[in-house]
């Protein structure tokens, strides 16, 4: 029997500390069967459409746009995606698939991804049809997550290697109630426990034991998933932290207690503190084979910081290392070396632009050596940037 199911997607993860705003216009956006070209490419929405292409459903697509992270979004996004996706409502579908991050932040609206499931159910002749998608595994997921959704399934996986994987998964669950007629329910468990994003890679702990007894516990056939939600911490809304999700057609109450425990005894693990740069740079100052990497991860771009702040840049010419490289995302500095041409020297100031926390610009006396448009194709297809972007991505200059 065919099915006919609706589709759409709303993805950004809002760091909602930093000072810029989000426009609709940093979205990138596919109405109706726009959506369809990206069918079999490296995000989650290209693993849903392939399988659902696989198992000849008739699919309904409304809309999906998506936004590199960045700061709180405007509302008129939150408007935009809904009166588009209303306008697009089929009240005969079977089914409503979701492609959602679920820490995406508006002005006046803190829970997005709750409110739209909220109006969802609203619309005519929603009522009791089965809602699935897909998540981030740093999602801040609400309560309206939970009410207003039968199966949303979290990555499993940080870094992101099965954003695409997770997506078809969710794709199989809704398979999986039509073969039974059986129909879970998302019973949720908010964890008094917020850990920062270098907290929670599941190769180590907490996240590494607490998703292998999750996986465990699925083995029960009433629990057809058991979400470990490790959250956003740079969002500052009323359900930031850990959380639990069982997807279940019985009782998780045990399940959900032990992973909670289990949560609360490793919490100490997830509070990473890292070192400050000062007590690094002794460290790496002698010459060794191979390639050290410094990283900033509280400047992290693929958390919405603005990639831009000069403290590691400042502590690589004050120790004077040579052979070293920054990366800046600095849109200024770009423009001002549009006319250069390759050996040219400029005195201008870089970074320190995007966020009140950094010392401001540093002026060094560059050499300018080379352009690229920054359009190019992902070499891993199982990356956060592949669970954004797809296959291809495109930089600006």
């Amino acid at each position: 029997m065919s099915r006919t199911v609706l589709i759409g997607g709303i993805f950004h993860e809002t760091h909602s500390f930093v000072d810029d705003t989000t426009p609709l216009d940093d979205f990138q956006i596919r109405l109706g069967d726009e959506m369809l070209a990206c069918a079999g490419d490296a995000s989650p929405l290209g693993g849903v459409l392939e399988y659902a292409a696989a198992r000849d459903w008739q699919l309904h697509p409304t809309l999906d746009i998506r936004a590199t992270p960045s700061g709180t979004v405007e509302d008129d996004v939150l408007e935009f995606w809904w009166n588009e996706f209303k306008s697009r409502w089929n009240p005969d579908c079977d089914a409503i698939y979701l492609v959602l991050h679920g820490a995406m932040v508006c002005r006046s609206t803190p829970d997005i991804e709750g409110e739209l499931l909220t109006r969802i159910h609203s619309l005519p002749g929603a009522s009791g049809k089965p809602i699935f998608g897909v998540y981030d595994l740093h999602a801040n997921f609400s309560p309206a997550m939970a009410q207003h959704a039968d199966c949303l399934i979290g990555y499993r996986e940080n870094p992101h290697t099965d954003a695409r994987e997770s997506a078809v998964r969710a794709a199989q669950l809704l398979d999986h109630h039509w073969q039974t007629s059986q129909l879970p329910s998302i019973k949720h468990r908010s964890l008094p426990i917020i850990w920062p994003p270098t907290g929670t890679g599941t190769a180590d702990d907490p996240m590494r034991t607490l998703e292998a007894r999750a996986r465990d516990m699925e083995t029960d056939p009433a629990n057809w998933a058991l979400n470990i939600t490790a959250g956003f911490a740079y969002a500052d809304t009323p359900h930031t932290g850990v959380s639990l999700q069982a997807i279940t057609t019985g009782d998780a109450t045990t399940a959900l207690n032990e992973l909670e425990q289990l949560a609360l005894e490793r919490k100490a693990e997830g509070e990473v503190i890292d070192a400050p740069i000062e007590a690094v740079m002794p460290a790496i100052r002698d010459r060794v084979p191979g390639l050290t990497v410094l990283v900033e991860p509280s400047d992290n771009i693929g958390g919405g910081a603005p990639g831009d702040c000069t403290g590691c840049l400042r502590a690589l010419v004050d120790h004077r290392i040579e052979d070293a490289a920054v990366c800046l995302n600095d849109p200024e500095a770009v423009t001002a070396l549009s006319d250069c041409r390759t050996g040219q020297k400029r005195t201008l100031p870089l970074g320190g632009k995007g966020s009140r926390l950094d010392h401001g610009p540093l002026t060094l006396e560059v050499e300018f050596v080379s352009r690229r448009d920054g359009r190019f194709e992902l070499e891993n297809k199982q990356s956060h940037l592949a669970s954004m972007v797809g296959d291809y991505c495109d930089m600006g200059p």
